[in-house]
């Protein structure tokens, strides 16, 4: 019988410090931000054809399946739909219903490949890094699967190419194996200046990259003894979860009793030599990838491309006498003039322009606006439903304009309002509404009206998107003036929005 290995996603990350493109409500994990994929399309891409690299290596007895993804449940519709863009139409995801960090979350993917499989060997893999030698990185995947086959707890160390301040650090014990594979010696904390440049030279530590192979089996026992009140409410909250359409959701207050910590400080620091337990010991396979974990503009900068004077950009941009700067333009034409080693970033709603040595505190910025409760700290212009999209185009007293698209197929909930009329403006495709007693069909700059109270839903029955504006007007405004009575996608019709 084929040992299953399964990549395990962990997408819940919110990824602020890529603030204004990063927000919230669509991390960095879904951005396109190095290629025409996004970072989890990406991610996913990356295991693709794992299992010729087995083969090619002589691992025997090992069969790849498709990806688990652990993530937040408020992302659970975007990150269905890119995964289906890149080919991936069943894989599983498990949804968190608040974050608890990544060893939790590797407990529920361990859960759910026990019951299904028996056992498995997991590949744990961040939803939001880049890796640029695909082929390297599976290589080096492949020299890893007899490791964990024997039970070690392989991670995967960067070979650093310079005094890195900004990661962790994994220091190499005693060689194992074959790959430059060494048993951990120890985790490290990230250095000051002087510190990272010994290790350079010293060439004995790694970056921790924060990807991981083992049984699932071997993960259990092991965060069993480090942490058994993890391991317990982690199983608790899947065991109590239940199968929503194409989603597995766990159970809300089991996982929200359930204690945060990652997967180092929960188990692995534990099982380095020397460490409290010895069993699962803890394996380190030196990894040369042209990886980053795209944690600040800067890293960003780092791997994108550039043109002669170090710069990367993006969009609708005119540079003149500048150097070693990121700018970014997603909705307007950006000119930047006579500056170097700087972040300009520029979104519908919002712009950042910092020097490339502070950008990592972009952090306090987005704090400050969620103190003052802006909602461009969490939320872009652009909201997604499962149905598609809604974007603000104008606001006043009592009125605001919405570009509204839906996807073929797909409908809104329905529903009223108690505190607004809505005009609505067909723009492109055919609209299928429904108005109290009535079903109409509107085309192309055909309109209705929806008044006050009134239960309603857009249907978009055709073969293209359809886009129409929405006019609404009224004393309240809000999202959360919406009662819905039905919705297609399972969503819970006690709360509100579209």
């Amino acid at each position: 019988m084929s040992l299953h290995l399964v990549p395990v996603v962990l997408c819940g990350g919110s990824g602020t410090r890529l603030w204004p493109m990063s927000r919230e409500h669509f991390p960095k994990q879904l951005l396109k931000l190095t290629g025409e994929d996004s970072l989890l399309q990406a991610t996913v891409a990356r295991v693709g054809g794992l299992g010729e690299q087995l083969a090619e290596a002589h691992v025997a007895g090992v069969a790849t399946t498709n990806p688990v993804v652990v993530a937040n449940e408020s992302h659970r519709f975007l990150v269905a739909e890119q995964l289906r863009q890149t080919g991936v139409d069943d894989a599983q995801i498990l949804l968190e219903p608040v974050g608890r960090n990544t060893a939790p979350a590797v407990c529920l993917a361990a859960e759910h490949v026990v019951r299904q499989f028996g056992d498995g060997l997991l590949l744990v893999m961040p939803a939001d890094h880049v890796v640029r030698d695909v082929a390297a990185f599976k290589r080096a995947v492949a020299s890893g699967v007899p490791l964990a086959q024997d039970g070690f707890l392989v991670t995967f160390g960067v070979i650093p190419n310079r005094p890195e301040t900004g990661y962790g650090y994994i220091r190499k014990g005693q060689p194992i194996g074959v790959f430059g594979a060494t048993r951990i010696g120890a985790f490290v904390e990230k250095p000051d200046e002087a510190t990272a440049q010994k290790y350079l030279d010293s060439k004995n530590y790694l970056w921790n990259s924060g990807m991981f192979l083992f049984l699932a089996s071997a993960w259990i026992k092991a965060i069993e003894a480090t942490r058994p009140d993890i391991a317990q409410a982690a199983r608790m909250a899947y065991t109590a979860g239940r199968a929503d359409i194409d989603f597995f959701r766990v159970d809300k207050a089991a996982f929200e009793a359930c204690p945060s910590d990652s997967i180092d400080y929960a188990v692995m620091e534990k099982v380095a030599e020397g460490g409290e337990h010895p069993i699962g010991q803890g394996v380190v396979i030196p990894l040369d990838v042209g990886w980053s974990d795209v944690g600040s503009w800067e890293s960003l900068w780092e791997v994108s491309d550039k043109d002669a004077d170090g710069n990367a950009v993006s969009g609708d941009v005119f540079i003149e006498n500048t150097r070693d700067s990121i700018v970014m333009s997603e909705s307007r034409v950006t000119a930047v003039l006579g500056l170097d080693h700087v972040v300009v970033v520029e979104t519908s709603d919002a712009v950042l322009v910092a020097h490339k040595d502070a950008a990592q505190d972009v952090k306090k910025i987005v704090d400050r606006m969620k103190r003052a409760k802006r909602v461009e700290a969490i939320s872009h212009r652009r909201v997604f439903r499962p149905w598609g999209s809604y974007e603000g185009v104008d606001a006043g007293e009592r009125f605001q304009v919405k570009r509204i698209v839906v996807k073929q197929g797909a409908a809104l909930s329905l529903q009223m309002h108690h505190h607004r009329a809505e005009h609505w403006i067909v723009v492109k495709g055919t609209a299928r509404v429904t108005r109290g007693d009535e079903v109409v069909l509107l085309t192309e700059n055909q309109s209705t009206y929806i008044p006050l109270g009134v239960v309603h839903r857009l249907e978009n029955p055709g073969s293209i998107p359809l886009e129409i504006i929405e006019v609404q007007s009224g004393s309240y405004l809000g999202e959360d003036d919406i009662v819905r009575f039905e919705d297609q996608y399972g969503r819970d019709t006690s709360k509100q929005g579209k």
